[in-house]
């Protein structure tokens, strides 16, 4: 008697977390032509290796200049130690895919990629929390800070970040080591995201599709109120400053925080922060470029690199005079 297709994959699934699919084929950005796949792989690249450049720059002006050698500049480093690798997660297979067109990826690898991702993305919300109650400390309790912000406290926040993030997103690992994939196994996406694998999934997603946005929701959202409490706290001690160009300066410092702070936390509501059972999973590819690549790109560029105790750092590192990198008009 001849099996269907679904009866043989079923048979070779076996028992426990044996799956049928022992890799997966990332199909996003396939339908673009050869030439436009390098040229994009060329913009890519020259974005990734900027995006390392800056945050490791920043992390070795951190530890050799003294003078940046501060709870602020603490966090900033974390947070450019962080992008490095969140952005290396994806980037990477994304850049083999665009210029060599190996698109496949192995299961674990799959699984890898995914809690990572995850991981390091919580733990970034995370981090961004602590900075923004770095930044109200400092702004609205100046007289404290210094007896505030102890470095054994700074450390002690970090750490909670980072076990945080991790610790949360282990609920990925559990969720898809329960779960059979039957195929087929191509993915609509440059990376392993939740949900174009709850597409493949032998078993009924009903309950993920519905719990997976939830959680994640309580994970942004979460963070992005308790962000948005400390900006109007700073934006009422800045309405509140004597001098006019001291609120200028305020202003724009924010201003360019807040740019990066709606990239990330608003591709990430587009993509997860909503039920996305019904989304366009071609939309999620191209939002998740904002949130993958863009904003690790101009993390060290808004926090960093244009501040002037960054620069002064930077060209004495450098042994150069200040007018040959950021001549004065």
């Amino acid at each position: 008697m001849l099996l269907s297709q679904q009866d043989v994959l079923k048979l070779g699934m076996g028992a426990g977390n044996e799956t049928a699919v022992a890799e997966f084929t990332l199909e996003g950005f396939s339908g673009l032509d050869q030439r436009l796949q390098l040229f994009l792989s060329l913009i890519l690249l020259l974005m990734y290796l900027t995006t390392l450049t800056g945050n490791t720059m920043i992390i070795f002006l951190m530890c050799v200049d003294h003078r940046l050698q501060t709870p602020m500049y603490f966090f900033i480093s974390n947070l450019a130690f962080l992008e490095i690798w969140f952005t290396s997660s994806t980037t990477i297979k994304l850049l083999v895919i665009l210029s060599s067109g190996r698109r496949t990826i192995s299961l674990k690898s799959c699984f890898a990629q995914s809690y990572f991702y995850v991981a390091l993305g919580f733990t970034e919300f995370a981090l961004l929390v602590v900075m923004s109650f770095d930044r109200y400390v400092a702004i609205c309790q100046p007289l404290h800070y210094a007896a505030i912000m102890k470095q054994q406290l700074c450390t002690h926040l970090v750490v909670a970040a980072w076990v945080l993030g991790f610790t949360l997103s282990s609920y990925h690992l559990v969720l898809f080591s329960k779960l059979t994939f039957c195929g087929p196994n191509k993915i609509q996406h440059f990376f392993c995201d939740s949900s174009p694998l709850f597409k493949m999934y032998c078993s009924d997603t009903t309950l993920l599709w519905k719990a997976d946005p939830i959680f994640i929701s309580f994970v942004v959202l979460g963070s992005l109120c308790l962000i948005m409490v400390s900006s109007m706290c700073i934006f009422h001690c800045i309405l509140h400053m004597p001098s006019a160009s001291g609120r200028r300066k305020a202003f724009a410092t924010c201003s360019s925080h807040l740019t990066a702070l709606a990239i990330v936390y608003g591709s990430c509501i587009v993509l997860y922060a909503r039920p996305s059972e019904g989304v366009s999973l071609e939309t999620n590819t191209v939002v998740a470029l904002l949130n993958t690549v863009l904003y690790p790109f101009l993390n060290p560029f808004i926090y960093s690199l244009r501040n002037k105790t960054v620069k002064l750092a930077l060209e004495e590192a450098l042994g150069r005079p200040k007018v040959w990198l950021f001549p004065r008009s």
